[in-house]
């Protein structure tokens, strides 16, 4: 990105600080405590450690502009805590011991995955929250919706494939930005210009020339709001 930066706006480079979060629901009920039982656990939780998924740094962060994913709500399923409350993302948990899994199993209840209305309503919270005190341009990524090996012609018999549920939510995200004005970078209509084939390499990964082109589209972003 600081490449584009660079050769079209020589004075400038893009400080950027990068936080995961697991989910919309998740980020929201976040305050930065951490519940004492998953320390144990920091290992098990790789890349999504307790700190990173009780974090509230995108609230309470500074920052030019804001950028969000509709990503995690589209692919991640969440477990609540049967008497604590909270929620978790058991990052690959089919590879944790028999011991931790039935520990998970026994006192946590399976969330499933969020429906796009769900999804929206949250993204809107997010948004009023990031607003309540900072007004800095709040952009948010699509996703493409071509999922290779897909084929599917008959909904009725399969009606939540994977590449409607994101066209689901990417439709969910152009009504979040006419509410609310954020600006959205189009992965989704990236990709279908470029072709799949050249800019995919699976679901959600992009090739290079992917990967430059979506870089491309969030400088023009940037420049569109008077960020440099």
């Amino acid at each position: 990105m600081n490449e584009i930066v660079r050769a079209r706006f020589p004075e400038c480079t893009l400080r950027i600080r990068h936080e995961l979060y697991t989910r919309s629901d998740a980020l929201l009920m976040a305050t930065g405590a951490v519940a004492e039982e998953l320390e144990a656990r920091r290992a098990l939780l790789e890349p999504y450690v307790p700190e990173v998924q009780f974090s509230a740094a995108l609230f309470e962060t500074k920052a030019d502009a804001y950028v969000l994913s509709i990503q995690p709500d589209i692919m991640t399923a969440l477990y609540r805590h049967k008497s604590g409350g909270y929620v978790l993302y058991p990052s690959n948990q089919e590879s944790w011991p028999a011991a931790d899994r039935n520990w998970l199993q026994g006192n946590f209840s399976f969330l499933g995955m969020l429906d796009v209305e769900s999804a929206m309503r949250n993204l809107e919270r997010i948004i009023g929250r990031i607003r309540s005190t900072n007004d800095a341009p709040i952009l948010v990524y699509n996703v493409s919706s071509v999922v290779p090996g897909e084929s599917v012609r008959n909904y009725a018999e399969f009606p939540e494939s994977l590449s409607a549920r994101i066209r689901r939510f990417n439709l969910g995200l152009i009504d979040v930005s006419e509410r609310t004005g954020i600006s959205i970078v189009d992965v989704d209509t990236l990709v279908a210009r470029a072709g799949a084939d050249r800019t995919k390499i699976d679901t959600l990964h992009l090739t290079p020339e992917g990967a430059r082109l979506v870089a491309n589209e969030f400088v023009d972003a940037l420049e569109e709001l008077d960020l440099f």
